[in-house]
């Protein structure tokens, strides 16, 4: 067994957070007793995050924001949303306009995204032919419905959304923090090789478990092959007990957006690294965090259903898969090198002064900065079919790194 830290700065639940955290893990100790007393990790998080009224992204508690657990970056600030608009006006003018190039958003979070940029390419005289998301959750349909009305007028009747990837796609794909929220599985190195971390039930309830892989076990074969795959590419030994993640399912997401998309750009912004940096030895926690009102924390097990769960992302791994998928890999950037070359800084000139000017000002800091979101957060764009220089890579390339 390994250790579970133990939490104690969190906010206190009321009753029916508490009834919902408890059914939440009831739901998932029923599912561990039936896989014999132990899960796979990434079959946990799958139950915690997306379990029908149960998990984190299927319940109806505010997810984002000052009210929610966590900011992304368009809650931040309307100057990320409306730099990147820039960039989807660019892809769109090649395109050709509204004619045919469209925008589909994978997760649009509280909808503020997919509302800023609907009313920044109005201005911008390229306006998508329709502007699709594709959102699992029923609740965040709801708001991100009213938030695209109340943000994007008239223009968000281009706006509709979907229950699956569409078979074609001819424009923008775009994930902000999706990659992020994949279930990921997790290792622990004893002795020299890969043990699973699953999860078990014990005294204290849920809990960390290890498992050797069996043998002629194929789901355990796969990943043990996987992992030994990854491990023997990289650069340094890992020491005794480094734990780390490993998210298989990356293939086929980013293969099912190469086989959807006709011609176009995908654009992918998330926390991640190149493998190199992803899997170092100085990093013997790896890199999974949970969100509980604006508190950070690695107890994936502390209040189930209410707790959001991400695992940092692979970029190598994204990248293969890409190459994998027939896509070309444009551009691999930090989020601070993407929104600068964007002209952020330029958005931001055209604020008031006085207390306006003071937001911006901070925004710009949490957005760029090397502490904050601006060298966590990358940006990795994905095309086919394009042949015009993508402007938001203008002033970086990282692919050297993957």
């Amino acid at each position: 067994m390994t250790r579970r830290p133990a939490i104690t700065t969190l906010p206190q639940l009321d009753a029916a957070q508490r009834a919902h955290s408890d059914a939440t893990r009831a739901h998932i100790e029923a599912r561990v007793a039936a896989a014999g007393g132990w899960l796979a990790f990434d079959e946990y998080m799958e139950l915690a995050l997306y379990a029908p009224g149960l998990g984190y992204y299927s319940a109806g508690a505010t997810k984002f924001g000052a009210a929610g657990d966590f900011v992304t970056a368009p809650e931040i600030s309307d100057l990320f949303s409306r730099a990147l608009a820039a960039q989807f006006a660019d892809i769109l003018q090649e395109l050709g306009g509204e004619t045919r190039a469209s925008i589909l958003e994978l997760g649009a979070g509280s909808g503020r995204f997919a509302g800023v940029v609907l009313r920044e390419l109005a201005v911008l005289q390229q306006s998508p032919a329709s502007y699709s998301i594709l959102e699992v959750s029923a609740d965040l349909i709801e708001r991100q419905q009213a938030s695209v009305a109340a943000l994007a007028g008239a223009e968000s009747a281009r706006a509709t959304w979907l229950e699956r990837l569409p078979t074609r796609h001819r424009g923008v794909i775009f994930a902000n923090e999706v990659l992020d929220a994949l279930p990921a599985d997790r290792f622990v190195l004893r002795d020299g090789r890969p043990l699973r971390l699953g999860v078990a039930v014990g005294e204290s309830g849920l809990q960390w478990a290890e498992r050797a892989p069996g043998a002629g076990d194929a789901a355990d074969d796969a990943w043990l092959q996987n992992v030994q795959r990854v491990l023997g590419e990289l650069r340094e030994p890992l020491p005794e007990g480094y734990e780390g993640e490993i998210c298989p399912r990356i293939d086929a997401w980013v293969g099912a957006l190469g086989a959807a998309l006709e011609r176009g750009v995908v654009m992918l912004v998330d926390y991640g690294l190149p493998r190199p940096h992803y899997y170092h030895p100085q990093r013997v926690r790896g890199s999974l965090r949970c969100h509980f009102r604006h508190r950070a924390h690695e107890d994936p097990f502390s209040q189930p259903g209410l707790t959001d769960i991400t695992a940092w992302v692979d970029f190598t791994r994204v990248a293969e898969a890409a190459d994998a998928a027939g896509l070309e890999v444009a551009g691999f950037s930090t989020q601070a090198a993407t929104l600068l070359s964007l002209g952020i800084e330029q958005l931001a000139g055209t604020a008031s002064v006085g207390a306006e000017s003071v937001q911006q000002a901070q925004a710009l800091q949490k957005l760029l900065l090397p502490g904050e979101m601006g060298e966590a957060v990358k940006v990795m764009m994905l095309t086919r079919g394009m042949s015009a220089p993508l402007r938001g890579l203008r002033l970086q390339d990282l692919r050297g790194s993957l």
